[in-house]
């Protein structure tokens, strides 16, 4: 499925039973089944859309608020089940206290101003009037002041992930003078290795060795960005030193025209299990992607991403991002015959599953053995090869070609 959003910032694995506070996340990129060999869409029924049951403010993808702004999560009927908020800077994530009114219809945080310079996420679950369950997950950030810039760091400080992870800063304000901010930007790792950084565009800068990560590497990421020019009168704010372990080796290979994905743990085959990946009209990319983001249940709408009215599923069980542009590895129970058969999704790989998520079945047992920055590669699949900024997809750069992306000549 082919779909821009904003980039996936989370990299903790946010597991979460279904229909709590993670389920069902309103209008989620992703594809699904067109239907061949499984269950008609129609069935799975229309539940009314999530903006129209759950009223958040600040609104979705808002940028620049003020810490000022009212913080606010609402229902004009029904009640709010949960709501669970949780705020990020500079790659440590926190949560956001807060309470219910007393008729359940409105949620305030504790802290009366907002935070400067961080990214808010927000899932809500409510029950409308009728009793029909619906859930949004919305992002926003913070004001940052005019003269200054900061970078959102991936991965989370302290977190462990997969051999494929890269460290992406997205800058909050277009870099004019990317050399200086690259040179105040330090990655290293223990033991050592080569680590280069490379620019896509003016907004972000990643960095990554030749080749995966070792098993055990711990990385350190030290910005030291405060009072560094980036454009002309805007100066960094950061001063921050960040650190993440890698932990073991899991690479897994989907062979879209034989419809497996042969999975691979420290080199060796652990399993192969089978698939279906994209349609003939909607194929899925070729290449190495990265996992940035797990859920274990997740809303996907075909509204959110130029399909029209085709499919409106509220609980996709055991979804990972792999890219921006919303393909997802994910698990499917609406098409039991497709597996290693037909590529029937709309971009996606899909993976054996059940109504709900079966922690037995394989796209259960692939999800729990599976870390953030663990990699996914596509072969003979009918499509291009995923561009190297689509989520983290650098590792589909040459070598020479990656390091030829710095501004420090």
């Amino acid at each position: 499925m082919r779909h821009v959003t904003g980039r996936a910032r989370r990299v903790g694995v946010a597991l979460a039973a279904v229909l709590t506070w993670a389920g069902l996340l309103a209008g989620a990129a992703g594809c699904t089944a067109d239907g061949t060999g499984g269950i008609d869409i129609g069935d799975l029924g229309k539940p009314p859309a999530p903006e129209d049951v759950i009223r958040i403010s600040p609104d979705d993808g808002a940028r620049d608020v003020r810490r000022e702004e009212r913080f606010r999560v609402r229902v004009p009927s029904g009640r709010l089940e949960s709501v669970r908020v949780v705020k990020s800077q500079d790659a440590q994530e926190s949560p956001v206290p807060g309470r219910l009114s007393g008729d359940r219809l409105s949620w305030e945080p504790d802290e009366k101003k907002l935070a400067l310079a961080a990214r808010y996420t927000v899932d809500a679950v409510a029950l409308d009037a009728h009793g029909r369950r619906s859930a949004r997950h919305t992002t926003f950030s913070t004001n940052v002041p005019e003269e200054r810039f900061i970078g959102y760091v991936t991965p989370e400080h302290r977190s462990t992930v997969g051999t494929g992870m890269i460290v992406s800063l997205e800058f909050n304000r277009q870099i004019e003078h990317r050399a200086a901010v690259e040179r105040a930007v330090h990655v290293t790792a223990r033991p050592p290795v080569e680590i280069r950084p490379h620019w896509f565009g003016k907004g972000r800068l990643d960095f990554r060795p030749a080749r995966y990560w070792e098993p055990g590497t711990q990385v350190t990421v030290a910005l030291r960005l405060r009072d560094v020019e980036g454009a002309p009168g805007v100066y960094g704010l950061q001063y921050k030193t960040f650190s993440f372990t890698v932990g073991r080796s899991q690479v897994s290979v989907v062979d879209a025209a034989r419809h497996t994905m042969e999975v691979r743990r420290d080199g060796e085959p652990l399993t192969t299990v089978p698939i279906t990946a994209g349609a003939p009209k909607t194929t899925t990319y070729n290449g190495r992607m990265v996992v940035t983001e797990m859920l274990e249940v997740t809303r996907m709408n075909s509204r959110t991403v130029g399909f029209g009215g085709e499919y409106d599923i509220p609980d996709v069980p055991h979804a990972m991002r792999l890219t921006d542009s919303g393909t997802f590895l994910h698990g499917n129970y609406w098409a039991p015959d497709a597996f290693g058969q037909v590529n029937v999704s709309h971009g996606c790989v899909g993976l054996r599953d059940v109504k709900g998520g079966g922690p037995d079945t394989p796209a259960g047992w692939f999800f729990d053995r599976s870390l953030i920055g663990d990699v996914i590669e596509v072969v003979h699949s009918e499509d291009k090869q995923v561009a190297p900024d689509n989520g983290l997809g650098g590792w589909n750069m040459g070598w020479k070609e990656w390091k030829a992306g710095s501004a420090v000549k």
